[in-house]
């Protein structure tokens, strides 16, 4: 049983490390995201050239982690992809990211924070390139979206997010020019 826990670690390590170069070699003309949530701004990246900046970026109302776990309203650390887009959300528009993704999951499995099974089922998930289960106990559901028909004075005082990166709903129609499903975010 040693042996087996062994060479699943080995292979996870190895697969994303793998993946975590990928993201960067598959993004469309070299277009990324970089979210500084310290200068609270979003920057829309081609190679190290910034095309685009956005400011005022509201993220968790308690900040960042790169523990995150569900219900604790904190953001992400970490890199990411968009995995899909919500065009009806109540947030306006929301590009959800490939959160859970391994490297937090294996994080996670190695500081006893998830079980075997729940591991298993987020590396099994990016194997057969679907969404992570979103329902796990390290959360789900992080995404870059407006504010919907939220009060624009709040998004620019507070933090106001369940975990997630929120712009004014002009921010994300520009924003939208340049982002879609495969897309890199880098949340620091």
């Amino acid at each position: 049983m040693e042996k087996q826990n062994y060479l699943i670690h080995f292979l996870m390590v190895f697969l994303i490390g793998l993946m975590a170069f990928s993201q960067f070699a598959q993004a469309d003309n070299g277009i990324w995201i970089d979210v500084d949530t310290t200068e609270h701004t979003l920057s829309v990246m081609q190679g190290n050239t910034v095309q685009a900046v956005f400011e005022n970026v509201a993220i968790g109302r308690y900040g960042t982690t790169r523990s995150k776990m569900t219900l604790d309203d904190k953001t992400p650390l970490g890199q990411f992809k968009v995995g899909w887009v919500n065009e009806k959300s109540r947030y306006y528009r929301f590009y959800g990211l490939n959160y859970p993704n391994l490297e937090t999951a294996k994080r996670a499995f190695d500081e006893n924070r998830i079980d075997e099974d729940t591991w298993l089922s987020i590396w099994r998930a990016k194997i057969k390139g679907r969404t992570p289960p979103q329902n796990t106990p390290l959360g789900g559901y992080i995404g870059i979206h407006g504010i919907g028909r939220g009060d624009r004075e709040v998004h620019h005082q507070y933090n106001w997010t369940n975990g997630c990166i929120a712009l004014t709903n002009e921010q994300i129609d520009q924003l939208g020019k340049w982002i879609k499903p495969g897309i890199m975010v880098n949340i620091r």
